[in-house]
């Protein structure tokens, strides 16, 4: 990094700090931010990283207790850190392969449910089910080791956009000159508001109740869920050692009930649920964590770049986009994003800018496509299983049936979730 002095209508004044001159600072400390981070280092670009919580590294999961941020890992996911050479360097005992999903209906008939199976689609997973903090411990090892990326604990509190690129004000008084700026700064993204893209944003008026099981039956590595009537949603992941991880989606006075029930009162839940389906396939459940919940809600940027007139921003993650997990595709969909701006960017003709708008207009056309279509298929799904009309319940359940008999449909379902990103 370097650090100079130099004339800015930003800075004015005799006594102007200093101010640190980068190729790209990425604002934001979660996994999409971490990964893009290290992989535009990796890449051979001067790369600041900030986030008022990186000097906390994230420890390495031990122990028979799961943490609470679980995700599903596409091929796609697993592709990009292969790229960033941090894949095998995870533990994989705490990583669960998924080779089956089983999706049932609400309405109780054994024909209305879809199977989704890896052997049938020829590949060796659908998915990897893990906690957050595997990804990010290795990805914290992985950039103490990247001499082209520094990493600053602090917060961005103001951000001016100018023909040259950005500077940023941070919260300790320090200042940044970045050609361009990564905004991985969340749902609420500051950066977003800041420079004057709009996003539409829809609450599902549900939050997600997560908890983590031991369970007395094996998993069998299958991913359950199960449609209720009246819109919730119980997805059962398969977690190492017996256990899965719960994501039940559901209004939030039902939810601020669920947080408060003790074993014996979610046995008898469980008992209740679903003709006691959940039960049945997995067998008694013991609680090993405490449950916990957040709201549910929509999100997508009118647009992935900055402004037309000086556009130095690209948003991935969920700066750009949110959606309900009923699919588990949100951290896939924001991973997408750090690997096509990556593939861009190591793709950059030597004559252009790491900012060029053409270059950032690439990102964004190539972004808009699979964002949309998974926004729009999660968002129809969710309104369709939360219908309460006779109609829409017939459909929904013999839809289900339908797709199942038809292996070109399953097909093509398995390839959208599996998310495959072309890195050549």
């Amino acid at each position: 990094m370097s650090d100079t002095h130099i004339n800015n209508p930003g800075l004015s004044g005799s006594n102007s700090p200093k101010i640190r001159i980068v190729e790209v600072a990425v604002i934001g400390g979660g996994i999409a931010g971490k990964a893009c981070a290290l992989g535009l280092a990796q890449l051979g670009y001067q790369t600041l990283q900030i986030a008022p919580d990186l000097n906390q590294p994230i420890p390495s999961p031990q122990g028979n207790h799961w943490g609470q941020r679980i995700y599903a890992f596409s091929p796609s996911t697993q592709k990009l850190l292969s790229e960033l050479q941090i894949w095998d360097a995870l533990d994989h005992s705490r990583m669960q392969a998924v080779r089956d999903m089983r999706i049932y209906g609400d309405r109780g008939e054994k024909s209305d449910q879809l199977h989704l199976s890896a052997f049938e689609a020829g590949t060796p997973q659908l998915a990897w089910i893990g906690e957050s903090n595997v990804i990010e411990h290795t990805l914290d090892q992985a950039s103490r080791f990247q001499n082209k990326l520094e990493r600053i604990a602090d917060t961005l509190e103001k951000i001016e956009i100018d023909h040259e690129g950005a500077i940023l004000h941070l919260k300790n008084g320090d200042h940044v000159r970045a050609l361009l700026v990564v905004a991985a700064d969340g749902a609420n993204s500051p950066i977003r508001s800041a420079i004057g893209i709009s996003a539409s944003e829809e609450s599902y008026s549900q939050n997600a109740v997560v908890a983590n099981w031991i369970c007395a039956h094996p998993h069998l590595e299958t991913a359950y869920q199960w449609f209720l009537p009246g819109g919730d949603i119980v997805a059962m992941l398969p977690l190492p050692n017996k256990q899965v991880s719960m994501v039940w989606s559901t209004s939030p006075e039902n939810a601020e009930h669920l947080l408060k029930l003790d074993q014996a009162a979610w046995e008898s839940k469980f008992s209740s649920i679903a003709n006691g389906a959940i039960i049945q396939q997995l067998g008694q459940l013991t609680l090993n964590s405490i449950p916990t919940a957040f709201p549910l809600r929509k999100i997508r940027a009118s647009r992935f770049i900055g402004p037309e007139h000086s556009p130095k921003v690209a948003l991935i993650g969920d700066a750009a986009h949110v959606m309900h997990p009923l699919a588990g595709q949100g951290l896939n969909l924001g991973l997408r994003d750090v690997a096509t701006l990556l593939k861009i960017l190591g793709k950059r003709e030597s004559f252009r800018l790491v900012n060029d708008l053409v270059l950032l207009r690439r990102y964004e056309r190539q972004r808009q496509g699979d964002t949309s279509a998974l926004l729009w298929v999660t968002d129809k799904l969710k309104k369709l299983f939360s219908g309460t009309s006779d109609t829409e319940r017939l459909l929904r359940n013999v839809g289900l049936g339908l797709v199942n008999k038809s292996h070109f449909i399953k097909q093509r379902l398995i390839k959208r979730a599996l998310g495959e990103v072309d890195f050549e």
